[in-house]
């Protein structure tokens, strides 16, 4: 896994900052940049050739062998819109699966050299453990969303805007970064009510690891799921479901 991500990131670093990025829109109204594509070939390759009996999944390229007893679960640039923008708070995200669920998950950032890792045991920063931070009341709590305008459009997301505003510190310091930032102990609460798989699968061996909550936002499995809540605590995680859910 870090091997990966270190690949991936070699590519990725020249394209960070380039007004000259081509950006292309999906089906689904995402953009995706020869960044994107290239690093998750780079990956899909080393796979190949050191795991052929392994599964992957990818957000450019799709799966294959889906249904094998491990898995990889790719998302080369989790944040592309930060990245074009020339914003360092998007990451590489690796999972993976073991007979369908996540055992191993990584977000790394290489434009700052950051490289985290999680196993649902424990997680490392460069090669130094982290945890969450203690638990606190909302009031004292850093709390992050990636898109407030996509939480604001949703009828059942009504109620974490009452959590931002309770909040001591509220912040679209979003995407993968955002995860990373709770599982290192710099925020307390991260919310993305629209997620996909190869969204997810990475973050739950590293907020678990880290000793953090991660469900979905009716507090359901974190995987496979639609929407991702992570807290550093119980408490705050189950007020954050309860204002989700009223």
């Amino acid at each position: 896994m870090i091997e990966l991500a270190q690949l991936s990131g070699h590519f990725i670093r020249p394209f960070f900052g380039r007004a000259d990025v081509e950006v292309e829109t999906k089906a689904d109204r995402t953009p995706v940049t020869a960044a994107d594509r290239g690093a998750e070939e780079i990956m899909r390759g080393l796979i190949k050739r050191r795991f052929p009996d392994h599964g992957i999944v990818g957000e450019e390229f799709g799966a294959e062998r889906p249904d094998a007893e491990f898995v990889w679960v790719l998302d080369p640039i989790d944040g592309t819109k930060s990245f074009v923008a020339g914003v360092p708070l998007f990451g590489t995200l690796i999972g993976l699966l073991h007979q369908g669920k996540p055992v191993l998950g990584c977000i790394h950032q290489p434009i700052l050299g950051q490289l985290l890792l999680g196993d649902n045991r424990t997680a490392e920063l460069n090669g130094k453990p982290v945890r969450t931070r203690a638990p606190r009341r909302i009031e004292e709590a850093t709390v992050l969303t990636s898109d407030p305008a996509a939480v604001a459009r949703l009828p059942a997301s009504r109620g974490f805007q009452s959590i931002m505003e309770r909040a001591a510190l509220a912040r679209s310091w979003g995407d993968c970064y955002g995860y990373l930032m709770v599982a290192t102990g710099r925020a307390d609460v991260m919310y993305d009510p629209q997620m996909h798989l190869w969204d997810i699968a990475a973050l739950v061996p590293v907020i678990v690891g880290a000793g953090g909550v991660i469900t979905d936002a009716r507090g359901g499995p974190a995987y496979p799921a639609d929407s991702i809540v992570a807290a550093s605590g119980q408490e705050l995680h189950r007020q954050v479901i309860g204002a989700l859910n009223p």
